[in-house]
C-alpha cells in the first residue's frame, strides 16, 4: 500500500526537503504541498491525501484550526503534526482539534515513515518528550472510576442504611412496615452478604461500598 501525503509548512525550504527525503521512501507518494492551513483544507479535499503532515504555526489559518477542520470536513484523512514547538499549550491544542500524532522537526527520518504508517493504521505516535507530558496529564486527571458494586438487593440496602443509624430490629421494622422477623432475616442476609460478624461492621463495610 502506497500511503499518500500532503506537507503543510509554510518554510517553503523545511517544505521541499522534507517532500525530497519523503519521495525516495519506499511506499509513500507525496501528492502536494500547502503553505499555510487554509490551502492545506483546500488541497487535501482535491487530492485525497491518506496522511497530512501539518505544521502547526502557519499564517492565514494555523495547523490547529486546519487539523479542526480536517476532522470535520474530511474525517478519514489522519493528521500528524510536524512541528517545532512542544509547549503544553500547543501539543493539548493539536491532540483536541483531532491530531493523531505529535512530532518534532528533529525526528528522523526513519521514525517520521514509521509514524506516517502507524497515522495510516488509525494508531497514535507520539514524541517521547510530549508523551510524557500526555501521561503527566492524565495522572493529574481526577478519578472518575465508578463506586464499586454490591450485592444487596434495594431492601437490604433499606435494612443497612437504618441499620447503620444504629435503629433495632424492631425500629427498622417499624420504618419499613414490615414484620420484626422479615428484619431479622434481612439483616441475617446483609451481614451474610458483606462478609462481616456483626451491625457495626456492617455499617462501616457498607460506607466502603458507598452504598451509605
Amino acid at each position: 500500500m502506497t500511503i499518500r501525503v500532503l506537507v503543510a509548512d509554510d518554510q517553503a525550504l523545511f517544505r521541499e526537503a522534507l517532500t525530497t527525503l519523503l519521495e525516495v521512501q519506499q511506499g509513500i507518494e507525496v501528492v502536494g504541498e500547502a503553505g499555510n492551513g487554509e490551502e492545506a483544507v483546500r488541497r487535501s479535499s482535491l487530492l485525497h491525501p491518506d496522511v497530512v503532515l501539518m505544521d502547526l504555526r502557519m499564517p492565514v489559518l494555523d495547523g490547529i484550526a486546519a487539523t479542526a477542520r480536517l476532522r470535520r470536513e474530511q474525517p478519514d484523512v489522519r493528521v500528524l503534526a510536524l512541528t517545532t514547538f512542544d509547549d503544553d499549550e500547543d501539543v493539548f491544542a493539536a491532540l483536541r482539534a483531532g491530531a493523531v500524532g505529535y512530532l518534532l522537526k528533529d525526528v528522523s527520518s526513519a521514525r517520521l515513515v514509521e509514524a506516517l504508517g502507524a497515522a495510516v493504521r488509525g494508531e497514535s505516535v507520539l514524541q517521547p518528550s510530549v508523551a510524557a507530558k500526555v501521561v503527566a496529564r492524565v495522572a493529574r486527571m481526577p478519578q472518575d472510576a465508578p463506586p464499586p458494586e454490591h450485592p444487596l438487593t434495594e431492601r437490604e440496602v433499606d435494612v443497612v442504611r437504618l441499620l447503620a443509624e444504629g435503629r433495632s430490629n424492631r425500629e427498622i421494622a417499624g420504618a419499613l412496615f414490615l414484620a420484626e422477623g422479615t428484619v431479622k432475616n434481612l439483616v441475617t442476609s446483609v451481614l451474610a452478604k458483606l462478609e462481616v460478624r456483626d451491625r457495626t461492621q456492617a455499617a462501616l463495610r457498607a460506607r466502603d461500598l458507598e452504598i451509605l
